[in-house]
């Protein structure tokens, strides 16, 4: 009796492996030349496409997107030139550090940056005889979407900003290039349209500024050649030196001793300059500094003589 129990049993287990392995079969497809491979279909999902409104929408963000770094620019000068800043703080630098969490240099690479978009995008529309209002709404006008991007371009002249930036989109096959490229383009350009240094040490010249942000603040104050170099030349000024492009930089054509003269309130100046000045005496130093003249009147002899007792220098 129980013998029969167990067999009967053992059959009903072997019938049930039967159905078990009999609907897995049903489920996979199993390659019995290649037992690690099976077969498993899944569902496709299908993804709507956009409407056109939508499509609107995605082009007008992009936009907005590309844009930013130039939108910046534009307020930032904005800001700076009408000093909006100043119900609440003494300085624009303080104002944007405050305000941004931005630094001077970065403030003015975008300002600078906004200046040169808008050089190439003078050069572009005169190209296509048409005015685009909206940045990138014309397919054919590829513009700079980052700071970076246009920042080689600082060096060089208006027109030629806008010729390195077309040579720079056709080198990326039409399409918006890299810092990188754009600064290959400039350096090319720059080899090509070099002259000679005909500067000497000693000489006197003004400083230009011309859209480079590293000389903001400097522009119009003369300064005296210490170190020419092929492409550029180290300047004396009335708080430190500096390493300037030939380009920024134009002689006021002294004569020997009026050079001497400059060199001389030159080192006054210095030893009187101080961080600890009260801002009043600052902004006195810094007016000696944008002399269109070799001299000083007599007050102002007197007031720098007066500082110079005060100060020790």
């Amino acid at each position: 009796m129980n013998n029969l129990s167990r067999k009967r049993k053992k059959s009903t287990s072997a019938q049930s492996d039967e159905d078990i392995s009999s609907t897995n079969s049903e489920k996979n497809t199993f390659d019995s030349e290649h037992p690690v491979t099976a077969t498993i279909t899944v569902g496709a999902i299908e993804v709507p496409e956009l409407t056109d409104d939508e499509l609107r929408d995605r082009l007008h963000l992009e936009r907005k997107v590309e844009r930013a770094f130039f939108e910046a620019g534009k307020a930032l000068a904005e800001l700076r030139d009408r000093r909006l800043y100043r119900s609440t703080h003494r300085t624009f630098e303080e104002y944007c550090k405050d305000r941004f969490s931005y630094t001077y240099r970065h403030v003015n690479y975008l300002i600078a940056g906004s200046v040169i978009v808008d050089n190439i995008k003078m050069g572009t529309n005169s190209s296509q005889n048409e005015q685009v209002e909206e940045m990138g709404t014309n397919s054919s006008q590829i513009l700079p979407t980052s700071e970076v991007q246009v920042r080689p371009l600082a060096k060089l002249e208006p027109q030629q900003q806008q010729q390195a930036w077309q040579r720079a989109v056709k080198q990326a096959g039409g399409k918006v290039p890299s810092g990188r490229l754009v600064k290959d383009v400039v350096q090319t350009i720059m080899e090509r349209t070099r002259v000679p240094n005909t500067y000497q040490i000693g000489e006197v010249c003004q400083i230009l500024v011309k859209d480079n942000p590293d000389l903001r603040g400097k522009g119009g104050c003369w300064c005296i050649v210490s170190h020419v170099r092929e492409f550029s030349c180290t300047v004396r000024t009335w708080d430190g030196e500096l390493t300037v492009g030939l380009k920024h930089l134009k002689s006021f054509n002294y004569l020997p001793a009026e050079c001497q003269q400059v060199q001389e309130i030159c080192d006054r100046i210095n030893k009187v300059d101080s961080t600890k000045l009260e801002e009043s005496v600052q902004r006195f130093l810094e007016s000696l500094a944008k002399l269109k003249r070799a001299c000083l009147t007599d007050l102002e002899a007197k007031v720098l003589s007066l500082l110079e007792l005060e100060t020790g220098g």
